[in-house]
């Protein structure tokens, strides 16, 4: 439904972030960072807070520039041709950035204004993009009665009304109901489906893990790890943890496994590689300790295991 720009297929990158930096009076919030993201890529940005990311967001969008270093967006640079950049680029900032007192369809008619898009074929713009987020039937109503999630999706689309190939979101499901996160999830999908580059920011691991092609972790204002999912699964290897909960009394044993026993929980938890491989092995050898189960959850590696390790923090710090 939402095609990308013909000639995006034709450039190798659509956005080259090369050694920019930005410091605050003394302290560094970014220092060094190169990023690089193909035509069609979805790229997810992870970091606690504090870490440079909302920093490198803004320097990316033509908000702030860079102390050093620079930015191009289909090969034309972010700071030298702003408003041309602009053209390529849509922003969904964390804030709403909508006009509670105008209704959804005359947000879109607004922002779509500022990129020279007007008249039929703004409206028809307007249409078709509230059409897609599932607010047709509100289009005129005033977005101050709208949901929180609502509101979410209007912001989407009004960073859509000119049709850009790099869409930069900060954080788009944050603080919304279940059902709207999993219709901006529909919508990312699409999005990425029909070739659009997205840079995209969330204090979600699994949003992250689900969506991205790749991902970029960033601490005290440096990438410290990027690839795919399973490319930092690799790279990074952690242990699978099994966590064992049982019925009555147990000395936590069992036979060949080290484990680590919590007699007030009722639950053994053991650590290793592939667990899936080992699990009935572990069934079998609680039956011969007289263990009596009750349940049995394997924690695979994931990409917030990964997170922890690398930055000893959790992601909303």
């Amino acid at each position: 439904m939402y095609k990308n720009d013909t000639f995006t297929f034709q450039l190798t990158t659509m956005l080259s972030v090369n050694s920019i930096s930005k410091s605050f009076d003394n302290f560094k919030a970014v220092d060094a960072i190169n990023l690089s993201l193909t035509p069609g890529m979805f790229y997810g940005l992870l970091g606690p807070n504090g870490a440079g990311k909302t920093t490198t967001i803004h320097m990316i969008s033509a908000i702030m520039p860079p102390d050093s270093g620079n930015i191009t967006v289909a090969g034309i640079d972010v700071y030298s041709n702003t408003q041309q950049v602009k053209k390529h680029m849509g922003v969904v900032s964390q804030e709403i950035a909508l006009y509670d007192e105008l209704s959804a369809l005359d947000n879109l008619l607004f922002w779509g204004s500022l990129y020279g898009i007007k008249g039929a074929d703004a409206k028809k713009q307007a249409s078709h993009l509230l059409d897609w987020v599932g607010l047709s039937d509100r289009k005129n109503q005033a977005v101050k009665t709208y949901s929180g999630g609502m509101k979410r999706r209007v912001n989407i689309a009004c960073a859509l009304m000119h049709n850009p190939s790099l869409i930069i979101m900060d954080e788009p499901t944050v603080g919304i109901d279940p059902q709207s996160r999993n219709k901006i999830y529909e919508l990312l999908a699409e999005l990425h489906q029909n070739g659009k580059t997205i840079l995209y920011t969330t204090h979600y691991m699994e949003e992250a893990e689900k969506m991205c092609d790749k991902i970029g972790v960033i601490d005290k204002g440096k990438i410290i790890t990027e690839g795919s999912l399973n490319e930092l699964k690799s790279n990074h290897p952690l242990e699978d943890t099994v966590v064992i909960t049982y019925t009555g009394t147990s000395e936590g044993v069992i036979n060949g496994y080290t484990t680590n026993h919590d007699p007030a929980l009722n639950s053994i938890t053991i650590q290793l590689n592939d667990a899936k491989l080992h699990l009935s092995d572990i069934i079998n050898k609680c039956n011969a300790a007289n263990i009596s189960i009750h349940n049995i959850d394997v924690r695979s590696t994931g990409l917030e295991a990964i997170f922890l390790h690398l930055t000893g923090r959790q992601l909303r710090d």
